[in-house]
């Protein structure tokens, strides 16, 4: 089972594409991290939950694979697939954020991973959490945060950071890009990131969006793309050195 449908060789900058984990930080937390063949988690939690993440990982990685052996067009599909009733929760999830979003089913599994596994440690373990999984967060905090925005070479770069209200959380933050990483997209946005309630849509909808943006003068009918699509917070696209912003978002520059 892939993290993400695979499109393109590696350039060199995936293989730095996590250099941004080391600048991740929330005062008070604990930092731990999870690494199961293609799912690769950095945790943050008001305890160590590296034991309790590593089996819940395997957990979902394992209804996941039992069902790609039995679907295996689940795995393939560049478009959505129809509702099934007798698959896993989080099979199902995966199916309803590609059908809200107009992509494949696994366009949504980074993002599905992070937020099954931290809804879980949330009930049983924590308070708080982030979970990191290659670019796709799900988060809940008890407090306002921000979350910064990488973008590859662009110059805005880690140059600015979305304000996330409380009130917001536990939601998805999800970024898919065109020029990052080996992960399959038809676009070639800098970055594409979606705030949604669920991290499963916000990984689908990063997805769709991120196809929609070839060049800068696509950027406009992106941002339409994103206001039809139902279940979104709000959006931010990177090309070069364009911004475009759309729904509940409020950004701030990002310092030091």
């Amino acid at each position: 089972m892939e993290s993400k449908a695979k499109g393109r060789k590696p350039d060199p900058l995936s293989y730095r594409q996590r250099d941004y984990r080391g600048i991740m930080a929330a005062e008070g937390m604990t930092r731990c991290q999870v690494s199961i063949r293609e799912t690769d988690l950095l945790i943050l939690a008001d305890r160590d939950v590296t034991d309790q993440a590593t089996h819940l990982v395997m957990q979902y990685r394992s209804h996941l694979e039992t069902y790609i052996s039995r679907h295996a067009e689940f795995l393939t599909s560049l478009i959505p697939l129809a509702t099934d009733p007798l698959a896993p929760p989080i099979v199902k999830e995966m199916l309803r954020a590609a059908q809200l979003a107009g992509v494949g089913p696994m366009a949504a599994v980074a993002g599905a991973i992070a937020e099954f596994v931290g809804r879980d440690l949330l009930e049983t373990a924590v308070q708080e959490i982030i979970i990191e999984n290659g670019g796709d967060i799900f988060m809940s905090r008890q407090q306002d945060s921000r979350a910064a925005i990488f973008a590859g070479t662009s110059p805005l770069s880690n140059k600015i950071a979305m304000k996330i209200p409380k009130s917001f959380m536990p939601l998805g933050i999800c970024t898919s890009s065109g020029t990052i990483g080996h992960s399959l997209s038809f676009g070639q946005a800098d970055s594409v990131t979606v705030l949604a309630p669920s991290a499963s849509v916000a990984d689908a909808a990063a997805t769709r969006l991120g196809n929609e943006l070839r060049e800068i003068t696509d950027m406009n009918n992106a941002l339409a793309v994103a206001r039809n699509l139902t279940g979104l917070l709000g959006v931010v696209m990177i090309k070069d050195d364009h911004l475009g912003v759309w729904g509940e978002i409020e950004l701030a520059p990002l310092h030091g």
